[in-house]
């Protein structure tokens, strides 16, 4: 999967299929601040140039 692949914006369901992690593992990542989300209500969105930070730092 290329960068291009992943969607500019994703859910919080779409991360976790892309990084292949459960729900409470995306949580802590996103609480603790090591990926990068925001809040649109009560629901998660990710960004991909945060996911693609995450990832090559890790």
């Amino acid at each position: 999967m290329t960068t291009h692949d992943i969607p500019v914006i994703m859910t919080f369901s779409e991360c976790q299929k892309i990084l292949r992690v459960g729900k409470n593992t995306l949580l802590d990542l996103l609480h603790s601040g090591k990926l990068e989300g925001f809040r649109i209500g009560n629901r998660w969105r990710i960004t991909r140039d945060s996911l693609v930070e995450y990832v090559n730092h890790t």
